[in-house]
């Protein structure tokens, strides 16, 4: 459906340049929002990053746009879900002492 832009008034033009921007925004977040649907709370992922490489971690928390991911070294990323892979089923280890508990919540009420 071609649009004729150039019988638009400026006014005109911005309010669709406005409306095309907010169109984008939320076309990309059901995108990332539908890719969060193939993770899960506790599963092993991995990604890529210029300054460490190959990184695997477990995945803590889904955010608006992205998943929080905890990693082996006890570091803390926030991805966008594209972004990340299946890690296998490799064990999980922890570099440091520390011992990490992960308590899932019924919020549904249907124990």
């Amino acid at each position: 459906m071609p649009i004729n832009i150039d019988q638009l008034t400026e006014v005109e033009l911005i309010d669709l340049n406005h409306r095309i921007v907010a169109r984008l925004r939320f076309l990309q977040q059901m995108r990332a929002h539908v890719t969060k649907l193939d993770f899960r709370l506790g599963e092993r992922e991995r990604f890529h990053s210029e300054s460490h490489g190959a990184v695997t971690g477990m995945i803590t928390r889904y955010n608006k746009k992205t998943v929080s991911i905890l990693t082996d070294d006890g570091q803390r990323w926030n991805l966008s879900p594209q972004l990340l892979e299946r890690a296998g089923s490799e064990t999980h280890t922890f570099s440091s002492t520390r011992t990490w508990t992960m308590v899932v919540l019924d919020i549904a009420g249907t124990s």
